[in-house]
């Protein structure tokens, strides 16, 4: 772990995208001594790989050949070095590099190998294309893990971005559950107690509104965040999309072509600008299905919701699958051709970014799912 020179680690804590960026370091500061299920249910059963930070980041050139399969994203995995100072920095690596279990034995100790349980969590997290709580939930109740709920929240600067929209979504619920009579802020603190699965005496009207049991009561609002996030994702990547897929359309190399090159540019594009547009319709078309059920509860037939809620999680594997594919693509794009310029690209260089998109939107059963992109993180991470 010879990387000491992760930049700004502190920064995490103000400005991670949830779907990029899994701190753990947050979680333990957050719920250590103060939640009893986090200390029953640890995400990892290694005291210093249950503090760690894990990024979905995509690999640079000289990166790349760290690994066998070349991928052209990776998990990596940082250890901070004082918890309580993270501007200190911390000791990294990728999950699934060539020297992965050599590093690991080297800090946690030969047990490393023998004892395969934090070794196979980090395979599966490896194997997502993004962090999202929701996909990431899951994909590990999948494999049999179930971890504390506090390891599923959406990151503080999400929540942020996502409040105002929030609020508008639900206005009809609180005007519901409220009498119209929001004005005293009783909206404004439902949308953050929905955020944060809060149960308390002021979710009482939305409890009985939705006739559930205290005990399923976080579940399906749990459910009901990760539709929002999903609505939000989407609201917030959309207006992108088209430009972007114009983009893909008319960009051109620079310098010379080989003919599988030209070949694959050519007829790749219009297959990619295809694919894009069908995840989008595929996503619509689930958070359609929110909507209608959404629609009953405001119309007083609360039922349909909540068993929509219950049986949710199923449908957030596609959600987020298609949704983090479409985010990493215009993300991407933006980050390598800002401000809507073109700079010079080569044709290898294109070649590599349409492989890239293209990877990231073939969505398989969990069963044959290769290992897919995920969004690009911060610049530097």
């Amino acid at each position: 772990m010879a990387d000491r020179n992760t930049r700004s680690l502190s920064y995490l804590d103000d400005t991670a995208s949830t779907a990029r960026v899994l701190n753990l370091m947050r979680i333990h500061r957050r719920r250590s001594g103060k939640d009893p299920d986090h200390a029953v249910h640890p995400f990892f059963q290694h005291p210093a790989l249950n503090r760690a930070i894990l990024l979905k980041h995509r690999l640079r050139r000289h990166e790349k050949d760290s690994f066998a399969d070349g991928r052209s994203t990776a998990t990596k995995l940082i250890l901070p070095i004082d918890g309580a100072d993270l501007r200190v920095g911390g000791q990294s690596l990728f999950v699934g590099q060539k020297t992965f279990d050599k590093a690991m034995c080297s800090a946690f100790g030969d047990t490393w190998l023998s004892d395969s349980g934090d070794r196979t969590m980090l395979d599966i997290l490896d194997g997502l294309p993004s962090l999202d709580p929701f996909l990431l939930r899951e994909a590990l109740r999948r494999h049999g893990r179930e971890p504390a709920r506090c390891y599923f929240e959406i990151s503080d600067a999400d929540v942020a971005r996502m409040y105002a929209f929030v609020e508008r979504e639900i206005q009809k619920l609180i005007d519901l559950c409220f009498g119209g009579a929001s004005d005293g802020g009783q909206g404004g603190r439902l949308v953050r107690k929905i955020l944060s699965d809060t149960v308390d005496a002021e979710t009482e009207p939305l409890r009985q509104t939705l006739r559930l049991e205290k005990r399923d009561y976080r579940e399906g609002v749990f459910c009901w965040k990760g539709f929002l996030y999903y609505k939000w994702n989407m609201a917030e990547t959309l207006p992108s999309v088209t430009k972007v897929a114009r983009a893909i359309s008319v960009v051109k190399p620079q310098g010379p072509l080989d003919m599988e090159t030209r070949a694959y540019l050519e007829n790749g594009r219009e297959g990619l600008v295809r694919s894009i547009g069908a995840a989008i319709e595929a996503a619509e078309t689930s958070l359609a299905a929110y909507d209608r059920a959404f629609a009953s509860l405001v119309a007083g037939e609360p039922m349909g919701f909540r068993d929509f809620l219950l049986n949710a999680p199923t449908m957030f594997t596609d959600l987020g699958e298609r949704l983090g594919a479409v985010s990493h693509i215009v993300s991407f794009w933006k980050f390598r051709f800002p401000e809507d310029r073109l700079p010079a690209v080569t044709g290898p260089e294109l070649f590599d970014i349409f492989s890239d998109f293209e990877a990231s939107l073939a969505f398989n059963t969990p069963e044959t799912r290769p290992r897919a992109p995920a969004p690009p993180i911060i610049d530097g991470y």
